[in-house]
């Protein structure tokens, strides 16, 4: 067996899997015991041949594997993978660089630094902005929040990294109500705890509510941070940014925005005016293994006050070598990571491959067959669109003739999974069960839309309305 051996069968096996897409099965056919009894056994007492491992892994997954980067899966909000940045993806693991000190991986180091850059300059986020690599939104809302957590307890005189939560200050958080668990996940992470949060109401489409959050904070004192959203998982839509920008700076707060997904909306001209205002924000967080299409897992934490988030995150120990001030970068200063994988080349290679011509195309693209599934189901009988469609987002419910939409929603939603054409899922919304469909993939083309909408139909007419 020889390296170049293995990786040439293993390249092979990537790429028959990848050029087998369109014709693929979207969901896994494998039940849990299936799987369990085909990549399971005991613990291995001998060695095995590398390529017979590899042959039987690629084997053994295969039933139990979701096809999300086929152009016909719209679950959640996962993107699919540009091939450019597989490869640079490949290389990654095979240069594997510890992308923690710059001494580690030199190049690791400066991709990341250049391919952060270019983010943020996609993004429109103001010069200067500091940022860290992480494994994605969780912990890019963990990592900025942390930033925040320092500079607000900061400006009433208490040093968190000396002194801890103990004693401290209260600090108040105002979110909307429709926002995203990963916010309150990052707050429980840091010491928080939910009786901080104070949720502000938020409209039909989940647009936290200005004039609430103004009335929240009449006359407030104290540390306050203000979460806004800038693309909600449900329905696409976007807080009034600019208002609660206004707002924020009026009481003194810090505001943070999670952009996972419609952050990204201002890099296309035609959609920038959503997002007008995230740039006047104190933190950002948002993914790029979502709408730039880059592999698992990548995500990005923007701060717009470098001393608060490296105060936050930086170590110094010395068994490091750490670069001098004013250097290059240590990558371990800006995320809560020590050993990490050098996630950077994948980025760098993604929007050096697509140009910012090419990522505005592929958003606009994505944005548009988002509405062509709100068109043709919102024209559909006993089919319901429930929001604007104004980015990627598309919720839609399917109406019982007795009243039990619900169930009917439930069961068109498991008919289409069960079928394999496309993937979605469901979700509830306002208290209404609801397919979600999510389109983020570079793949899907207008063949994708029509096939799986075609299957969606299909599956609502098999499950028509009861007759009791």
């Amino acid at each position: 067996m020889t390296v170049r051996g293995l990786l040439d069968q293993t390249a092979g096996l990537a790429a028959d899997y990848l050029e087998g897409l369109p014709r693929r099965r979207v969901g896994w056919s494998a039940g849990v015991d299936e799987l369990r009894a085909s990549l399971g056994g005991p613990l291995p007492e001998l060695p095995v041949d590398p390529r017979e491992v590899i042959a039987e892994l690629a084997v053994a997954a295969d039933p139990g594997l979701v096809a999300s980067p086929s152009g016909r899966y719209f679950g959640f909000v996962i993107g699919g993978s540009l091939p450019v940045a597989v490869a640079a993806d490949w290389l990654t693991s095979v240069w594997d660089q510890n992308a923690g000190l710059y001494v580690c991986g030199p190049s690791a180091a400066i991709a990341e630094e250049v391919a952060g850059a270019w983010i943020a300059e996609l993004l429109g986020l103001p010069d200067g902005v500091s940022f860290g690599f992480v494994t994605g939104c969780q912990m890019a809302h963990v990592t900025a929040l942390a930033a925040a957590r320092h500079a607000v307890f900061a400006r009433v005189g208490w040093d968190v990294n000396e002194r801890g939560l103990i004693g401290a200050p209260a600090v108040r958080v105002l979110v909307g109500a429709e926002r995203h668990a990963t916010i309150d996940r990052a707050l429980r992470f840091l010491g928080f705890g939910t009786g901080c949060v104070v949720a502000v109401a938020s409209d039909e489409q989940g647009r936290m509510r200005s004039d609430q959050l103004r009335e929240v904070l009449a006359g407030a004192t104290g540390p306050t941070i203000v979460c806004a959203q800038a693309g909600n998982v449900n329905t696409g839509a976007f807080d009034p940014l600019e208002e609660i920008a206004d707002i924020a700076q009026e009481s003194g707060a810090w505001l943070h925005v999670d952009g996972a997904f419609g952050l990204w909306a201002s890099v296309s001209p035609a959609l920038r005016h959503l997002v007008a205002g995230a740039e006047r924000a104190d933190s950002w967080a948002t993914d790029a293994h979502k709408w730039l299409n880059v592999p698992y897992d990548s995500g990005l934490a923007f701060c717009a006050h470098p001393e608060a988030q490296q105060a936050a995150m930086s170590v110094r120990a010395t068994y490091l070598v750490h670069a001098d001030d004013g250097g290059p970068r240590d990558e371990l200063d800006w995320n809560p990571e020590f050993s990490r994988r050098a996630r950077g080349f994948a980025v760098y290679a993604a929007i050096r491959s697509l140009g910012r011509c090419g990522i505005v195309e592929l958003i606009e693209r994505c944005c548009a067959h988002a509405r062509r599934f709100g068109e043709v189901l919102g024209e559909a009988a006993n089919v319901e669109v429930l929001n604007d469609v104004v980015l990627n987002q598309v919720l839609v419910r399917f109406l019982d003739e007795a009243g039990d939409h619900d169930a009917r929603t439930r069961a068109v939603i498991a008919a289409v999974q069960d079928d394999g054409t496309c993937w979605l899922s469901g979700t509830s919304w306002h208290g209404m069960g609801a397919m979600r469909l999510s389109v983020s993939n570079w793949a899907t083309t207008s063949e994708d839309v029509e096939r799986s909408l075609e299957a969606i139909l299909r599956a609502a007419a098999d499950a028509q309305p009861s007759k009791r």
